[in-house]
């Protein structure tokens, strides 16, 4: 079973609430920040404080894909259906609402057991909002 610990309290994290943790991770870091893995993270920290035009939300959107389902450096426990911006307002802050599978043997190859899984990731800040398959 995936374990971790949890970045805020310290406390074991395992399965979906882990991965959740991974997929803020991954989405809140800035591409180049992380030494020894140059190339983990996203593209959405760089585009929080752009204008929140049509261009900048599509953007946010392909940002969002890409590094969830990068190969090399996303998330090998879930795979990526849709993407909806819940939330984006003057204050700067997106929501997102992930929707797709998560494979609780993801991070050891093994992709035989799954289940549909949500969650909602604020792209910036430290609360996340987990939620059961609808």
């Amino acid at each position: 079973m995936r374990t971790g610990m949890n970045a805020e309290t310290g406390e074991i994290l395992t399965g979906w609430d882990h991965c959740v943790q991974s997929l803020a991770k991954i989405l809140r870091t800035r591409i180049n920040t992380r030494v020894m893995r140059r190339h983990f993270g996203s593209r959405v920290p760089e585009l929080q404080d752009a204008n929140a035009n049509a261009l900048t939300i599509f953007e946010l959107y392909v940002a969002v894909g890409e590094a969830i389902e990068d190969p090399d450096t996303g998330e090998p426990g879930y795979s990526l259906r849709t993407i909806e911006l819940a939330k984006a307002g003057r204050e700067g802050q997106f929501v997102f609402l992930l929707d797709g599978i998560f494979y609780p043997l993801g991070h050891l190859g093994d992709f035989s057991v799954f289940e549909e899984r949500h969650a909602a990731i604020p792209a910036s800040g430290t609360r996340l909002v987990l939620t059961e398959a609808a």
